[in-house]
């Protein structure tokens, strides 16, 4: 009997619908999108259409034109920076960010395009967490400050950032706003246009529960950015240079149209249960599982006090990796170590050698705490 404790990784099992649509596209309507006029050509793009406009309605986007696909978030976030950021600008970004944000904006300081800071996400005063957190990111402003990036949802715990009102601050001072949703979206109600968002960045396998290997950008209004890659995308191919629109700007190479599918039929069901059901399951069995660790012994918990769908914990006298590993042998994935995201650790004050998460999704059941529960009892005794 498995456990799959590790949905903040990638979700497991998918919907059902997930499983069979990929296998219909791969064996009815898997032709290139946007490459010919023939049938299977022109389903291929009609199923990418229907995506696009799935994610659009998810997220607030008015316009389907700004929804671009990637092969996933990092490539997102990496096209993002990348493509907004110019010499001599200065980013803002958490302390819980996640390599796919710090280590893209490390590598422009590096080489001496941009320089950043990194503001606090750590208040004492939950109440007026936004409020606080805004006034961080004010104490940092310079007169070149282009940017403010954040993780909406932590990948090691559940804390989660008011977007909300960082997105109003960044609108206010006239800065780019990007969010990193990887842990957010299909938990979360997030909606671009509302929101100020520039530009939010999230995966097709984790709380969408569509296939490894897509990304999505959802862009704002009247952004433009300079591309990554450069090549065919179907359209205006006499032109040595990409088109000045979106997604075609964005979307050079074949799309994964099998991935894409599977998407659409993981946005269904994440449409079907509500995204505020999602969350209310999700914390309930969080609550649960906070609450049975915290009486074995030697087991640490790390963040705690933010409820959501993911739990950080140590314990003492072992390895994350060797707890991973006890883990496994009583049937219970996890995941152990930094989680690329050695910031939000130091942040949290974890072990030297980092920690264990788990991380829940609409397939856990209270049984699989009971499981954890059991299985950690006996590996602290």
């Amino acid at each position: 009997m498995i456990n799959y404790l590790d949905n903040a990784a990638t979700t497991f099992p998918k919907p059902q619908g997930v499983y069979d649509e990929v296998y219909r596209c791969m064996t009815r309507y898997c032709g290139n999108p946007g490459r010919g006029s023939h049938s299977l050509s022109l389903l291929a793009a009609r199923k990418i259409f229907e995506c696009r406009s799935l994610i659009a309605d998810m997220f607030g986007v008015g316009d389907l034109e700004r929804i671009v696909f990637t092969m996933n978030t990092t490539y997102a976030l990496n096209t993002v920076i990348k493509g907004l950021l110019k010499q001599g600008d200065h980013v803002i970004i958490s302390d819980m960010e996640h390599n796919a944000v710090l280590r893209p904006i490390w590598k422009l300081a590096d080489e001496g395009i941009i320089e950043y800071d990194v503001f606090s996400t750590m208040v004492k005063d939950a109440r007026r967490s936004p409020t606080l957190i805004c006034a961080k990111i004010a104490s940092l402003l310079r007169s070149n400050t282009k940017m403010v990036i954040c993780s909406h949802a932590s990948n090691i715990c559940s804390a989660v950032l008011p977007i909300a009102q960082i997105g109003a601050f960044c609108q206010r001072h006239s800065l780019l706003f990007v969010v990193d949703a990887a842990q957010s979206a299909g938990h979360y109600p997030i909606s671009v246009d509302k929101m100020g968002i520039s530009a939010l960045c999230m995966p097709s396998h984790k709380g969408l529960y569509g296939p490894q290997g897509g990304g999505i950008i959802a862009l704002g209004e009247n952004i433009m950015l300079d591309t990554l890659i450069e090549g065919g995308n179907g359209i205006n191919s006499l032109d040595a240079a990409m088109p000045d629109f979106s997604p075609e700007r964005y979307e050079a190479g074949t799309l994964p149209t099998p991935i894409i599918a599977g998407l659409c039929e993981g946005l269904r069901a994440v449409n079907e249960r509500g995204i505020k059901a999602i969350s209310e399951h999700e914390a309930s069995l969080f609550i649960s599982a906070r609450e049975a660790l915290c009486n074995i012994p030697r087991i640490s918990l790390y963040g705690a006090d933010h409820v959501g769908s993911t739990l950080l914990f140590s314990m003492t006298g072992m390895s994350s990796e060797q707890l991973a590993s006890r883990l496994d042998s009583f049937g219970i994935c996890s995941r152990a170590g930094f989680h690329c995201s050695a910031l939000a650790h130091k942040t949290l004050g974890t072990p030297e050698d980092g920690a264990v998460r788990i991380s829940f999704g609409i397939f856990n059941h209270h049984r699989d705490i009971d499981s954890l529960t059991k299985a950690l009892s006996v590996i602290s005794v």
